[in-house]
């Protein structure tokens, strides 16, 4: 996998460092994420702070690596990618020292922009 962030962030990191411990290999690379977004059709409702590509598909944001496990799996019929809108507290890369959370809403997304929650 391939993870694009913007090179003030710090909380990449953290999440790479979780994917390589469920087994991916992760290459982190710093860019203009605005341009990466756009290329690779990220819904601007959808954008977080990192942007991954693996197995063709993409990952936006701290999403879970059993989720990414899941839809790669899966590949459900038109879907280009998964998104953790925003940077919920408690998904992976953003845990915090209070264990507090936020909801962990997963979302799929296609090329036209369209979504719907991943079941």
């Amino acid at each position: 996998m391939t993870t694009f962030r913007d090179p003030g962030c710090g909380c990449c990191h953290k999440w790479a460092a979780a994917m390589r411990k469920a087994g991916f290999t992760v290459n982190v690379r710093d860019a203009d994420m605005g341009a990466v977004k756009q290329r690779l059709k990220v819904p601007e409702a959808l954008a977080s702070c990192h942007t991954t590509v693996v197995g063709g598909l993409v990952v936006e944001g701290h999403v879970p690596a059993a989720a990414i496990q899941r839809l790669l799996a899966a590949r459900p019929k038109g879907v280009i990618g998964i998104a953790a809108p925003g940077m919920p507290r408690g998904s992976p890369g953003m845990e915090m020292p209070d264990g507090s959370r936020d909801p962990l809403n997963l979302t799929l997304f296609d090329a036209a922009g369209r979504s719907r929650p991943f079941a």
